[in-house]
């Protein structure tokens, strides 16, 4: 099985690739398209992400291929989760891949004690069961270091959620896709366990 992790210039490729184990770092469209499995993580501004994905040839259409058409394992890491969505709003409008229905949209918690980013450690409330959660014990907790959220339109493709001065949505997805915005490369032992089920997920 080859597990790729797309590089495209952004996101900790480095501790992602060392969580996953023996993975194929790429931002070569042709080695992707002969991947089992893809990883798109994910650190940085909604935009910056976006295009540096796009200054890639070959590389959107690639990803496309292989996980809409081919239906490959997908999973989209923090920002790499959030490129899932139609629109990113950090810093303006921005387009997203248009793979789950909705926006990325700033955290704006009421509470001054509740800082943005948020960052550390928070609670993991599964709203329904996901191949990728099985085994995590109900209340675990993951960690995260995000300044914005993906508000999906359609509750179907929820899973996880985390509460931070409002619902967040922590795990999404629908068919193969899936996308986490904690981190599970440093989430210890819940996001290792995030880890081996991706790598056995079938969809």
């Amino acid at each position: 099985m080859t597990l790729a992790v797309i590089d495209y210039g952004s996101g900790n490729l480095r501790s992602v690739a060392k969580a996953f184990g023996d993975v194929l770092v790429t931002s070569d469209p042709d080695a992707l398209r002969k991947a089992d499995r893809i990883v798109l993580p994910g650190v940085g501004a909604f935009a910056d992400c976006k295009a540096g994905l796009d200054r890639l040839i070959g590389m959107k259409e690639a990803l496309e291929e292989a996980v809409l058409h081919q239906g490959k394992p997908f999973l989209g890491i923090c920002v790499g989760m959030q490129l899932m969505a139609d629109w990113g709003r950090e810093h303006g409008d921005h387009p997203g891949l248009g793979w789950l229905a909705g926006e990325v949209v700033a955290l704006q918690p009421d509470d001054p004690r509740l800082k943005v980013p948020h960052m550390g450690w928070n609670q993991l409330e599964i709203r329904k069961d996901h191949p990728l959660m099985a085994g995590i014990p109900r209340g675990s907790h993951a960690y995260y270091v995000h300044s914005y959220h993906f508000r999906l339109a359609d509750p179907a493709n929820l899973y996880v959620e985390s509460d931070y001065a409002g619902p967040i949505a922590a795990l999404v997805g629908r068919d193969n896709l899936a996308g986490t915005q904690f981190h599970p490369e440093k989430s210890q032992k819940v996001g290792l366990q995030v880890i081996e089920n991706f790598k056995e997920w079938r969809p």
